[in-house]
């Protein structure tokens, strides 16, 4: 049984030092911090994860619609079906870092469920789309919709966790994306047989998926809240020490009590682009997204190029991404644990690498079968652990808003990429489209290894006081990660 702090003692920063034999405070400090993690986890990661389930499903659920008929009822030929997809990420890309300005001026709580309600009214539409333009046209406001939901979400969970309490926390919510392969297929099979005052099959699936969104979205509106300040289900204690702990988290990178306290300004938004950090993070993020992308939007397609029936290949498409989810939770566990980022994205990339062999060298349909699981057990995981990456490695908070809205903004240009590698004409062995894929997972290694070689050295930098310099410079309370106790997260 979990052993609950005495209320009558507020602990203060001293109960965050490290010390040899732990005192009565630290102690308190320690059952303190559980609880509110306990209570955190409890009423924010529930609305988190099945809003992200929600707005994957509702972008990629176009793949299952195009098995059961989308593409001759609205006379797609052609690429035209690849464009449809690829104008999803036009907004998508190009909103990600003023989303994340707008999410600190409106509030996270508000925000995320606002962004829901509108992605599930524009998927809603979609079911009642009869034509080339108008699938294009859902598809681009679609983009516009979910363009702030993935960057917001790890910006909002940022503002209440510990960097690295952080990344199993980006663990659960994200895992909803290969849940919602699984989830996805099997409510399509089901949705796709309603035949209904004209609209047959492929239409319920934006119907009834839309307006579950919307539900889901008002929702969480009234329960989800902005800051650690603003939480009704902690006590006025429990607030302060959340305040606090955030605060000595960030070794001097801010001298702001509360996110709330800290201002926009211009040299922040340099400060946070032009490092190496988010420039080779934002370069990594573009090349996992290219077989994450692909994989998500074209699983259907490549089962179905094994030979299998429409309704068996949507089933098929469960078990991959059932392992997927589970990999994600455990990795993102076990980098929590280990407080290390980049050796768990060199495991799941090992491991997409060797799913892509196996479906450009084999010749027999069981063994490419098998092939998905290592890309979906792979490829996966990687997204949050590079995203977890780069928010450990930004403060204080507003560079770290607009770090992170850049790396998903270029990230997501991976996307261009990843909705032209599984061409029509390339069916059904699709080898080129798994060649990107290969390629684009040992560029990404490359890079990874060598962030890991640079953390390394920065680090062993910093502790023989070589960065010590900084504190002469100016304000110190601007020097943010630059800060010379600010560790860089491996």
């Amino acid at each position: 049984m979990a052993s609950y702090p005495d209320k009558s003692h507020v602990a203060t920063d001293a109960d965050f030092k490290e010390s040899s034999s732990p005192s009565r405070c630290e102690l308190e400090a320690v059952a303190t911090e559980k609880l509110v993690m306990r209570k955190l986890d409890r009423h924010i990661l529930p609305w988190i994860f099945i809003m992200w389930l929600l707005a994957f499903i509702d972008r990629s659920n176009i793949g299952n619609a195009k098995l059961d008929g989308l593409i001759k009822d609205l006379h797609l030929t052609g690429d035209q079906f690849n464009v449809t997809l690829t104008v999803f990420y036009i907004l998508y890309v190009l909103l990600d870092i003023p989303s994340n300005w707008l999410l600190k001026i409106v509030g996270g709580g508000h925000y995320l469920p606002i962004l829901a309600v509108a992605w599930g009214i524009t998927g809603t539409c979609m079911g009642f789309v009869k034509s080339y333009g108008g699938l294009i046209a859902c598809r681009l406001i679609l983009g516009a919709c979910e363009g702030g939901m993935f960057g917001g979400i790890i910006l909002y969970l940022s503002m209440f966790y510990k960097r690295h309490k952080l990344m199993f926390r980006l663990g659960v919510f994200y895992c909803a994306a290969p849940l919602s392969g699984a989830f996805g297929g099997l409510l399509a099979t089901g949705l796709a047989e309603i035949k209904y005052h004209g609209y047959n099959g492929w239409p319920w699936i934006f119907f009834i998926e839309g307006i579950i969104t919307i539900l889901v979205g008002i929702t969480a509106f009234f329960f989800l809240p902005h800051t650690p300040a603003q939480c009704k289900f902690l006590t006025p204690e429990e607030r302060n020490f959340t305040i606090r702990m955030l605060k000595n988290d960030l070794s001097g990178a801010t001298n702001s009590e509360q996110v709330d306290d800290e201002q926009f300004n211009w040299p922040a938004v340099r400060m946070a682009i032009f490092n190496i950090n988010t420039i080779v993070m934002s370069i990594n993020f573009f090349l996992i997204l290219i077989p994450i992308y692909s994989f998500s939007l074209f699983l259907p397609s490549i089962i179905s190029g094994l030979g299998y029936t429409r309704v068996r290949a949507q089933l098929l498409t469960v078990p991959p991404n059932f392992l997927a989810f589970l990999v994600v939770l455990a990795s993102s566990y076990i980098s929590d644990k280990i407080k290390k980022r980049g050796p768990c994205i060199v495991v799941g990339l090992t491991l997409g690498a060797i799913g892509y062999i196996i479906q450009i060298a084999s010749h027999h349909n069981g063994v490419k079968y098998l092939g998905t699981f290592f890309i979906a057990a792979g490829v996966f995981p990687c997204s949050p652990l590079v995203l977890a990456w780069l928010a450990n490695n930004l403060a204080p908070h507003y560079i770290k808003a607009t770090g992170l809205g850049f790396q998903v903004a270029f990230g997501n240009c991976g996307a261009f990429v990843a909705t032209f590698t599984y061409l029509q004409k390339d069916s059904p062995k699709y080898i080129t489209g798994h060649a990107i894929n290969l390629g684009a997972i040992g560029l990404s290694l490359i890079i990874s290894v060598s962030t890991m070689a640079y953390v390394r050295w920065e680090n062993k930098a910093r502790q023989s006081g070589k960065r010590d310099y900084r504190l002469h410079e100016g304000d110190e309370s601007m020097l943010g990660f630059r800060h010379p106790d600010f560790r860089y997260t491996l």
